[in-house]
């Protein structure tokens, strides 16, 4: 029942930014000067060359678009939090040069999300759409495959240390392989396949290497995984 709250409230806070976008301007979020959703020059700013992470315990290699800072940090929280969804785009376009960085694009590439923590029945999710822009933005070299699901209930990540968050990831993913646009089939459909997990932020690496042995155990290689930013210790 908290689940379905918590997400029925980021539906309502989402609609209202939108109804706001409509009727009047808004700023740019990073800058809070000119035009928004995100201002050319800022946009600019956060043009980088995508970089492979530091090592994490049990990950796979990671690539970010840049480090979970300032600008770059700014933006993330009023796309994840502000419900600024018209930041979608831009953000895919930004995981997409990550993507094409990497050398992992190809035709047997699945982009698999993290999934957000709303009802059982809601699969989407902000790291979802930001999977569903950057396949858009990389030509649809391959393919998005939300394949993840919650197993139990789990705290946000949020406020948590790197031990705390680490246990709080232990076990927490499952994979379907099976209804995923692949054919109604199960794991057969993903033959030849190999996964790039898909996040927006990179802290221990907890969530990514939960979702890295979730996938590995349902049969589906996993390359490695790509973010939006990476916070450096």
């Amino acid at each position: 029942m908290d689940d379905f709250v918590g997400w029925l409230r980021h539906a309502w806070a989402r609609l209202f930014a939108a109804l706001l976008d409509l009727l009047l301007p808004q700023p740019c979020v990073a800058c809070a000067v000119a035009s928004g959703p995100l201002c050319g020059d800022c946009l600019a700013l956060l043009d980088r060359r995508p970089r492979r992470c530091a090592p994490r315990p049990g990950c796979p290699p990671v690539w970010a678009a840049g480090p979970y800072a300032g600008y770059d940090r700014r933006v993330l929280l009023a796309y994840k939090e502000g419900g600024a969804d018209a930041l979608t785009g831009p953000l895919g376009g930004r995981l997409a040069a990550v993507y094409a960085a990497t050398g992992w694009a190809g035709p047997d590439t699945l982009l698999v999300p993290i999934p957000g923590r709303g009802p059982p029945w809601h699969r989407g999710g902000p790291v979802a759409r930001l999977a569903d822009a950057c396949l858009d933005r990389s030509g649809h070299v391959g393919r998005v495959a939300p394949l993840l699901r919650y197993r139990r209930r789990v705290r946000p990540q949020v406020g948590l240390g790197r031990a705390e968050r680490l246990v709080n990831r232990v076990g927490v993913f499952t994979a379907v392989t099976g209804s995923v646009g692949l054919g109604d089939v199960g794991t057969g459909a993903l033959a030849g396949h190999r996964a790039v997990v898909v996040d927006d932020v990179l802290t221990t690496g907890a969530t990514v290497a939960e979702a890295a042995r979730a996938l590995r155990c349902a049969g589906v290689p996993v390359v490695g995984a790509v973010v939006l930013a990476e916070r450096v210790p």
